[in-house]
């Protein structure tokens, strides 16, 4: 078996890091507009947007396949 050097290994680290790092920051920055958008518009009443949140997010899911297979994997 071939051994694989060991920057090789840590640019796999570092890319794959960056990459997590990037999906949590963005997931972040949307957290915080939602948490704006419900404050300003809802008066912090979190029922509004729960129910578009999960309207939303299920018409997301579906639109591309025609089905709700994703859902499954919860």
């Amino acid at each position: 078996m071939a051994r694989v050097p060991k920057h090789r290994i840590l640019r796999h680290f570092i890319s794959n890091l960056s990459i997590v790092l990037g999906v949590v920051l963005v997931w972040r920055g949307i957290w915080y507009l939602l948490d704006l958008v419900d404050s300003t518009f809802f008066a912090n009443n979190h029922i509004p947007m729960a129910i578009g949140g999960i309207i939303l997010g299920v018409l997301i899911l579906y639109i591309p396949d025609k089905d709700l297979k994703e859902l499954g994997k919860l």
